[in-house]
């Protein structure tokens, strides 16, 4: 088993300048990871290929619990990494500024992509609610087949790849 991996796998004590590195290495490797998978999600929603969006979320998960592990150590740990290790961690609190920064586009992202979707369901159903019956020559009168023309006859097309 790798250094990395058991180090995000068990609840050690840092005592050694090596464990506060190899801790901070691999919550970086997991951050990295995480990064990559969100900025690829990000620019599926945004392309407007969700089904294929969606298919990154069981590894984007598996990946949000490693780090989640892995900050939890850094908690733990804070004194001993900061004595032993007080450049890595700093440059894992960039990291995690910069996976800040992408997360707020994400979320952006996402919150476009639903409020579209929300805007076209709503237009939907606003239009599939309108009389589609022509009016005659008088206020009550109806031009088609009479007592059996359908009010919301009128074509529906809807989009799949949203």
């Amino acid at each position: 088993m790798s250094v990395a991996k058991r180090i995000l796998d068990e609840r050690p004590r840092i005592s050694t300048p090596l464990e506060a590195r190899a801790l901070i290495e691999a919550v970086l490797e997991a951050l990295s990871a995480l990064s990559h998978l969100v900025g690829e999600e990000t620019e599926l929603v945004r392309a407007g290929r969700l089904p294929e969006a969606m298919t990154r979320e069981p590894r984007k998960a598996e990946l949000a619990g490693i780090y989640m592990r892995g900050v939890e150590q850094v908690k733990l740990n804070a004194v001993a990494l900061a004595r032993f290790a007080p450049d890595q961690v700093t440059r894992l609190k960039l990291a995690h500024v910069g996976f800040q920064a992408l997360i707020d586009i994400n979320q952006l992202v996402l919150a476009t992509a639903r409020a579209v979707s929300e805007s076209i369901v709503r237009d939907l159903a606003s239009d599939a609610g309108k009389p589609s019956r022509a009016a005659g020559y008088g206020p009550a009168s109806t031009v088609g087949a009479g007592a059996f023309a359908r009010p919301n006859a009128g074509p529906l097309v809807i989009s799949r790849r949203l």
